[in-house]
């Protein structure tokens, strides 16, 4: 998966915006004026930080050496994932729809329904 793929596809679901609200290196990808991924364009190989469960977020990093505590973010509630062929596009589309599903969740109830 490289990140055209991740962009397009974060790009069909409901209500994402994406932006480089910090420098001209780090892609954000908000739902509801919330973050759910962040990707540096300038690393090698790829990765992305996402939301996740804190007890799942422990879980993947012991199973999964491609899936680190998140990077500059809350290690309790992000992990960095790298992008580096370890992990199938399918279970990185999966924990992209689990960080989106995360924050919808968080959100007031009356935004949540909109989802």
């Amino acid at each position: 998966m490289n990140i055209e793929e991740i962009r397009v596809y974060c790009l069909q679901k409901k209500s994402v915006t994406e932006s480089f609200p910090f420098d001209e290196d780090t892609l954000v990808f908000k739902v509801a004026n919330k973050m759910f991924l962040l990707a540096s364009l300038e690393k090698l190989p790829l990765s992305v930080n996402l939301k996740c469960d804190p007890e799942r977020a422990i879980s993947l990093r012991e199973n999964h050496q491609a899936i680190l505590p998140g990077y500059h973010m809350s290690k309790k509630h992000w992990n960095t994932v790298i992008i580096d062929g370890s992990l199938s596009d399918d279970f990185i589309i999966e924990l992209i729809d689990h960080s989106y599903d995360l924050v919808v969740a968080s959100l007031p109830k009356k935004l949540r329904n909109l989802f």
